[in-house]
């Protein structure tokens, strides 16, 4: 957190300066004449990057090695369609991943739903794809998990339990149910005492072992916890299926060279996932082309609602609850 803070801090020395325009939510590093929501590339040229090594990422929500694994067929395919090495580089937060962008040492990554927009801008994130088939991009819904041997049936009766939350940025993990829970009957803070998990896995971990009643999830690292063997879905029941959301983006920063940003997505969109990770990713078999202005309308609209806007402030003190649970989780397994 103390580098983190420096690195914000530090944010004038290299901002676009008064000469901008319009920079609307964007931090001052960045500036976004052409109104679509992300920063521009660099006006000077010379601050554009054209590393010999991209650094890839993607969002923390489960195990790391997982998706080093996972994403080792599209790594070694897309070193060669861009002609330069590609190294995974394994993140533990939400927070280290937009620090990472932020900071230079992370060209391109996967940010999961909620912290998108505070990787937009804070970070300079350019989003540009989802998984996704040749139809349509692949979304994932809010649930509420509880055991299935549980008394619990719906929303309502689960007041005054232990409730675990995944992170304070996350959208599904605890931004939408302060949006849509209310209308179902009961609402968090006030109906019950949020605890934060650290992560999806750790909530739907902890919901098995008993350690919580129930917890807001996503649907998508839920099916896929269960289909690789770590947990048996008949053990639980839905009580709560929110719509569709967006699932993880991917994006690079907003530095890189015009050029090589313009091959990069290419590559990305000519890519067909290969079996094992149509498997892993629920059928995704393609990156599919999105926009942040158009696609993540309805995450910015329940960030604003939550009184979470995607600004310094809020990524700021989101960013130390995360790591205090972070840490709490960890602590707890110890």
């Amino acid at each position: 957190m103390a580098v983190l803070s420096a690195v914000l801090i530090s944010s004038t020395a290299t901002a676009q300066g008064d000469t901008c325009k319009n920079r609307g939510q964007l931090d001052t590093m960045y500036c976004d004449e052409n109104r679509d929501l992300v920063a521009d590339a660099p006006a000077d040229p010379k601050r554009w990057k054209n590393p010999s090594t991209l650094v890839f990422t993607y969002t923390p929500v489960e195990d790391a090695a997982v998706y080093e694994t996972a994403f080792k067929p599209f790594l070694d395919y897309l070193g060669k369609c861009i002609a330069k090495r590609v190294l995974y580089f394994p993140v533990q937060s939400n927070a280290a991943e937009i620090e990472a962008m932020r900071a230079g040492r992370l060209h391109v990554g996967g940010f999961s739903t909620g912290p998108t927009g505070f990787a937009v801008n804070l970070a300079g994130a350019v989003p540009f794809a989802i998984k996704g088939t040749e139809k349509e991009l692949q979304g994932y819904n809010l649930i509420m998990i509880v055991r299935r041997n549980s008394p619990y049936q719906k929303l309502s009766d689960l007041k005054g339990k232990k409730i675990a939350h995944t992170s304070p940025s996350s959208n599904s993990g605890h931004l939408a149910p302060q949006v849509l829970f209310p209308p179902e009957g009961i609402a968090p803070d006030k109906d019950y005492k949020v605890l934060f998990s650290g992560g999806h896995g750790q909530s739907v971990k902890g919901v098995e072992s008993g350690d919580y009643d129930a917890a807001p999830v996503a649907s998508d690292v839920f099916h896929r916890m269960a289909s690789r063997g770590e947990i048996k879905e008949g053990e639980f029941r839905i009580i709560y299926r929110s719509p569709l959301f967006p699932t993880s983006s991917f994006a690079y920063a907003h530095d890189l060279a015009p050029e090589l940003a313009s091959k990069l997505t290419k590559c990305f969109y000519d890519f067909r996932f290969p079996a094992e990770m149509q498997k892993t990713f629920g059928g995704a078999d393609r990156f599919f082309p999105i926009t942040y202005e158009k696609d993540w309308a309805v995450v910015r609209k329940i960030a604003e609602e939550t009184g979470t806007p995607f600004n310094r402030a809020a990524y700021e003190k989101e960013s130390a609850r995360e790591e205090a649970a972070r840490k709490k989780a960890l602590d707890a397994k110890k």
